[in-house]
């Protein structure tokens, strides 16, 4: 919450400015919780997913097919860093953000240890190698 006003930077994850996930990495590893970078990896960090209805502050909540991320700071609102032009704020969660919702997690260290596994194994193994087909 001491980070409201700010500015939105575009993969910025610090004073100078955030973006949506780098808010939500920093503000975890104040927490002493280390969470991957983008929005879609910290969804995806964690296998246990939290419904709109059963939101509790400090879950992050994710919009727009995992396009953005924010927390919640208490019922019924949010914080996060919305887009170029504006600042990190704090805003109520309204009926558009509900109908954009994908989506929440309640980030813990053992979600973030297996992603970090699942990561691993991803590097060790390389890439698929590519293979041709005839038709």
């Amino acid at each position: 919450m001491d980070k409201r006003g700010t500015p939105y930077v575009w993969g910025g994850a610090s004073r100078q400015g955030y973006d949506c996930s780098g808010l939500m990495l920093r503000a975890y590893e104040a927490a002493g919780i280390e969470l991957p970078r983008t929005a879609s990896e910290q969804y995806g960090a964690f296998s246990r997913k939290i419904s709109w209805d059963h939101l509790k502050p400090g879950d992050l909540v994710f919009f727009s097919g995992l396009g953005h991320v924010g927390m919640i700071s208490k019922p019924g609102y949010m914080v996060h860093s919305p887009h170029t032009g504006d600042v990190v704020k704090e805003e109520k969660l309204s009926d558009w953000r509900r109908q954009a919702f994908v989506g929440a997690v309640r980030p813990d260290r053992a979600g973030v240890r297996q992603w970090k596994h699942v990561l691993e194994q991803r590097e060790e193994s390389g890439p698929a190698p590519l293979t041709a087909s005839v038709l």
